[in-house]
């Protein structure tokens, strides 16, 4: 049997590389906006520690990776889903 490799994401906020199911994925979709875990364009992935997730800067890491601007409403519903999901990720690659 042929085992896959997994695919390997980088989170904005700590650059440390992890397998994409244990990040949070944010993506700008060019026609229905911004979208969490799903959806196609251009997109930024966090890790699920307590460290990225209370990052002072994840505003402007966010803007900066998707090329957009956010609003303050974005961004309360993003902590509130960072806070709904923070666990230690299982396997970190280098």
């Amino acid at each position: 049997m042929i085992q896959k490799n997994p695919v390997l994401r980088m989170c904005i906020s700590c650059r440390k590389t992890y397998d994409r199911k244990n990040l949070l994925k944010i993506t700008n979709d060019p026609k229905l906006g911004i979208m969490f875990q799903k959806g196609m364009g251009r997109s930024a992935y966090i890790c699920n520690s307590q460290e990225c997730s209370t990052d002072s800067k994840i505003k402007k890491k966010l803007q900066k990776a998707l090329k957009t601007s956010l609003d303050s409403e974005l961004i309360d519903i993003l902590e509130k889903k960072l806070q709904a999901t923070i666990r230690i990720p299982i396997r970190e690659y280098n």
